[in-house]
């Protein structure tokens, strides 16, 4: 018997860990809607991905309304979901909550930023949206005619305006005249899914001179790029390749790798490294779109051009400010 009950314990025990080693991550989008062909779309392809190559699983949820954020993250956590990915800036100050009743998941949020020394099992994975956003800027100083680009941005926040300042650098940097027209949707989370908005936003920055707008709003963006192409101007997608969306009208598309940090974390598993991750031009985590859509837009001089700045932005030989590092754009009234 007693033989019997410890050959009975260690299979239990076995049962278990193995349980445990092979936890299912979890993925929780931001507002706007899994399919907003942006941001919470490029963390849905990074965890499909996940699925395709590894032959894993995971389980995802789109939250609806912020008082859902911590109520998605704890009910992941108590069903033993490890890591659980966030997708959005709004999620940092939950983790602040949640994380400390649950020791042993590992947390990632995407975008916002959490004290690795207050909550160590949480990693925060942040970008360099500026230097992306510099590419894309002097290719729009590039293809603009009349000297005049614009930007939608989408909830009146730091990291978006991050985006916009990055963006005016390298238009200047490009043309020193050029003028640089920057709106925001909204100040409510709900400026990341208003493509009216976005295309009324559009159409009044076209009348001031814009024949270049870049999007960084989510799915507002999507108003912006379709309006762009009805009234005959040129458009930059944001976050995912977003040139397919209107092929001939999208001059390029910011890339943030959100789907490669998706697809880390979760390949991980609990044995994710925690802390602060930092994804900028040199780690490949930010860069700027080309294909068939948009190759007869951009001439081999444009890319060469941009491609010695996004150089000497990986040696440290230039410098783009980030608006984050003390709200203020040097070339930018907000």
């Amino acid at each position: 018997m007693t033989f019997m009950k410890k050959l009975y314990g260690a299979a239990a025990t076995l049962a278990l860990t193995a349980g445990a080693a092979m936890a299912d991550p979890a993925l929780i989008y931001d507002l706007g809607g899994k399919f907003d062909k942006s941001f919470n779309e490029a963390a849905y392809g990074g965890a499909e991905r996940f699925v395709s190559e590894t032959g894993g699983s995971y389980k995802d949820f789109e939250i609806t309304s912020e008082a859902q954020r911590e109520q998605a993250l704890r009910r992941f956590a108590e069903s033993g979901f490890n890591p659980i990915v966030t997708t959005g800036f709004s999620w940092a100050s939950v983790f602040e909550a949640v994380a400390p009743d649950y020791p042993d998941t590992k947390f990632v949020t995407i975008d916002g930023f959490v004290d690795p020394a207050k909550h160590p099992n949480v990693l925060s994975i942040l970008f360099a949206e500026h230097e992306g956003s510099y590419l894309v800027g002097m290719m729009a100083a590039q293809a603009s005619k009349t000297g005049t680009v614009s930007f939608v941005g989408g909830m009146d926040i730091p990291l978006i305006r991050k985006f916009a300042c990055g963006y005016a650098q390298g238009a200047k940097a490009v043309n020193p005249d050029v003028t640089v027209i920057s709106n925001m949707t909204g100040t409510t989370p709900a400026a990341w899914n208003d493509p009216v908005k976005g295309s009324e936003l559009t159409k009044a920055q076209k009348a001031q001179g814009s024949d270049v707008v870049f999007a960084a709003a989510g799915g507002t963006g999507l108003g912006v790029l379709q309006t762009a192409a009805d009234e005959g101007i040129l458009s930059v997608g944001v976050d995912s390749n977003q040139n397919y969306l209107q092929p001939g009208s999208v001059l390029t598309s910011m890339l943030k790798r959100v789907d490669v940090a998706v697809f880390d974390s979760m390949s991980a598993g609990s044995d994710l490294e925690t802390g602060v991750k930092a994804l900028g031009l040199a780690q490949e985590g930010v860069g700027y779109a080309m294909d068939d859509n948009n190759a007869a837009l951009v001439s081999e001089d444009m890319v060469a051009v941009i491609e010695a700045a996004k150089a000497k932005i990986i040696a440290g030989e230039l410098s783009v400010h980030d608006y984050t590092s003390d709200d203020t754009c040097p070339v930018l009234d907000f």
